[in-house]
C-alpha cells in the first residue's frame, strides 16, 4: 500500500500531490492492477488533510482511468503505468539510484538534484513556455563528443543570434540622423 506525503511548502495542491504520488506508484510498480489504496479515513488519519481533498485526488485518478471506486470496498487501481526499464530490478534504475548516492556523496541537496534532473529532462525533451515536450531528443548534442545540454557543464557551442530585426522609422526621424 501506498504512504502518502505532503508538501506543504510546494505550492502544488494537495490533491495534486496525492495524484502524482499515484501516478509515480504506478510508473515504477509499487502500485499494481488490483492494489487497493488507503481509504480516505486513513490518509486523514496518516497525513491530517480534509477528507474531500483524498476524494478529489481519487475522482481525478478515476476520470483518468488509473483507478476505480468499489463501493464497500475502497478505491483500487485499474491500470498500470509502469513498463520493465522503470522496474525495481532494471538496470537503468540501478544506474539512477547509484547517481543519487554519487550526488548525495558530492554534497548536493535533495533541490540540486532534482534541478538538475529536471533540467536535464528538459532538454531531452525540449521543454515549450507551455510545459509541453516538443521535439524528444532536441536536447542531445548536435555532433558526438560536443558535451551534454546540461547547465553547469560543458554545452554544445550555441547557435549564432538571430539576425537584428528592423525597426521602422518615422520620416522625422531619418531626416534627424542627417
Amino acid at each position: 500500500m501506498i504512504a502518502f506525503r505532503i508538501d506543504r511548502r510546494s505550492g502544488v495542491a494537495t490533491y495534486l500531490q496525492l495524484v502524482h504520488q499515484v501516478r509515480q506508484a504506478l510508473r515504477l510498480g509499487a502500485l499494481e492492477p488490483g492494489d487497493r489504496l488507503p481509504t480516505a479515513r486513513e490518509v486523514v488519519a496518516a497525513i491530517a488533510i480534509n477528507p474531500n481533498t483524498v476524494l478529489r485526488a481519487y475522482r481525478e485518478l478515476e476520470r483518468e482511468g488509473l483507478v476505480e471506486p468499489r463501493p464497500g470496498q475502497g478505491t483500487f487501481v485499474r491500470r498500470s503505468l509502469s513498463r520493465a526499464a522503470a522496474g525495481a530490478d532494471s538496470p537503468l534504475r540501478a544506474e539512477a539510484v547509484a547517481w543519487v548516492a554519487r550526488a548525495r556523496e558530492a554534497g548536493l541537496e535533495r533541490e540540486d538534484i532534482e534541478a538538475l534532473t529536471e533540467a536535464a529532462l528538459d532538454a531531452e525533451f525540449q521543454v515549450s513556455a507551455t510545459g509541453r515536450a516538443i521535439t524528444p531528443g532536441a536536447g542531445r548534442p548536435a555532433t558526438p563528443g560536443a558535451g551534454p545540454a546540461i547547465p553547469g557543464t560543458p554545452a554544445t557551442p550555441a547557435a549564432p543570434p538571430p539576425p537584428a530585426r528592423a525597426t521602422r522609422r518615422s520620416p522625422q526621424s531619418m531626416e534627424e540622423d542627417t
